[in-house]
C-alpha cells in the first residue's frame, strides 16, 4: 500500500539531453529529507516530449539514484493501451517499484474502454499500479464504480492518484474501495482536506523545491493532530498553491528549481519558459520564504 509523500520528480534537461548530475542531485535530497518515493516521467517529468528510449532511461537513472532508499513508481502510462503495456514492462525491466497509469488523454475513452485499458495493462506486468485521474488534462475521470471493478477484479492494481480537485470524490472513493486501496491526493493545495477525507498520502510538485517541509507536512495531516496539521499545511499553502497554479504544471516548479540552482530552467517545446512578470511574482515569493 502506497502512503505518505512521493514526489513527482522533474526532468532537468541540459543542452537538450536528461542531465544526470542534477538528476542524481535531486534525487540525493528527496531521499535526506524523507521521502517515501518518487514518481519519475509523468507530467511533471515532460513525459509528452521524451522519446519512448528517453523515458524508460530517465526511470532507469531514477532506480540507480534511488538504490533502494525510496520507492520508484515509473510514470509509463500513455494513451495507446499498447504503448503504456511496453513502457510498463520495461520500467519492471530496469528495476522500477511499481507504475502510475495516467488516464488516457485526448482520445476519450468510454468507461469500459478505461477498465479494459487498466486490465490489460495490469495483466502485461508484476507491478503494483497505481491509477492516476486527472480531469484536468485528460477530460475524462476514471468513475468510482471503474475504480471499484478494477481493484476487485486486477489484483495489481492496488492504489489511486487523484487529481480532480473535489474532497468529495475522496469520500466516495474510500467509502466504495474500502481501507486497503491506496488513495493519493494528485494537488499540493489540497493535501489536509484530501488526508482528513480519508487519502493515505500525496504526489507532490511541489517536493522538487521543498521536500523535507513537504514530508513534515504530509506527517503532520497523517498523525491526526488536527492544530500541528493545520499549522504545517498553512505555512507552506501560498508557496504551494503558487508553485501549482502560476502557469502550467512543470513551468512554475523547474523555474524554482532553477532559481534555487538545482537545475537548468531548459523545457522542450511546445513548453516555455515563464513570463517576465511570472518569473519575477515567482522569485519574490522564494526571497519571501527564504528559499533563494
Amino acid at each position: 500500500m502506497f502512503s505518505g509523500l512521493y514526489t513527482a520528480i522533474i526532468t532537468p534537461f541540459s543542452n537538450g539531453r536528461l542531465d544526470e548530475e542534477a538528476f542524481a542531485n535531486l534525487i540525493e535530497e528527496q531521499v535526506a529529507s524523507g521521502v517515501d518515493g518518487i514518481v519519475p516521467a509523468g507530467t511533471t517529468g515532460e513525459s509528452p516530449t521524451i522519446t519512448n528510449e528517453e523515458h524508460i532511461d530517465i526511470i532507469a537513472k531514477a532506480v540507480k539514484y534511488a538504490a533502494g532508499r525510496i520507492k520508484v513508481i515509473a510514470g509509463s502510462g500513455a494513451n495507446s493501451t499498447a504503448e503504456a503495456i511496453y513502457l510498463t514492462q520495461e520500467s519492471e525491466k530496469v528495476g522500477a517499484d511499481a507504475s502510475m497509469q495516467v488516464t488516457p488523454y485526448y482520445n476519450k475513452p468510454s468507461q469500459k474502454g478505461l477498465y479494459l485499458h487498466y486490465a490489460a495493462i495490469a495483466q502485461a506486468t508484476r507491478l503494483p499500479i497505481m491509477l492516476y485521474s486527472v480531469p484536468g488534462r485528460s477530460v475524462i475521470e476514471i468513475e468510482v464504480e471503474t475504480a471499484v471493478r478494477l481493484a476487485q477484479d486486477i489484483p495489481n492494481i492496488v492504489s489511486i492518484k487523484e487529481a480532480g480537485g473535489r474532497t468529495s470524490r475522496v469520500i466516495e472513493l474510500r467509502a466504495a474501495l474500502g481501507k486497503d486501496f491506496s488513495i493519493l491526493c494528485g494537488d499540493d493545495p489540497l493535501t489536509l482536506p484530501f488526508i482528513a477525507a480519508g487519502a493515505d498520502g500525496l504526489v507532490s510538485v511541489s517536493a522538487n523545491l521543498i521536500p523535507k517541509q513537504m514530508a513534515e507536512m504530509v506527517a503532520a495531516c497523517k498523525s491526526g493532530n488536527l492544530s500541528q496539521a493545520q499549522e504545517a499545511f498553512y505555512k507552506i499553502l501560498p508557496l504551494m498553491s503558487s508553485l501549482m497554479n502560476l502557469s502550467v504544471n512543470p513551468l512554475p516548479i523547474k523555474e524554482a528549481c532553477a532559481m534555487a540552482g538545482k537545475c537548468t530552467n531548459e523545457f522542450r517545446l511546445p513548453l516555455t519558459n515563464l513570463s517576465a512578470k511570472e518569473s519575477e511574482s515567482l522569485k519574490s515569493l522564494l526571497t519571501e520564504h527564504s528559499i533563494i
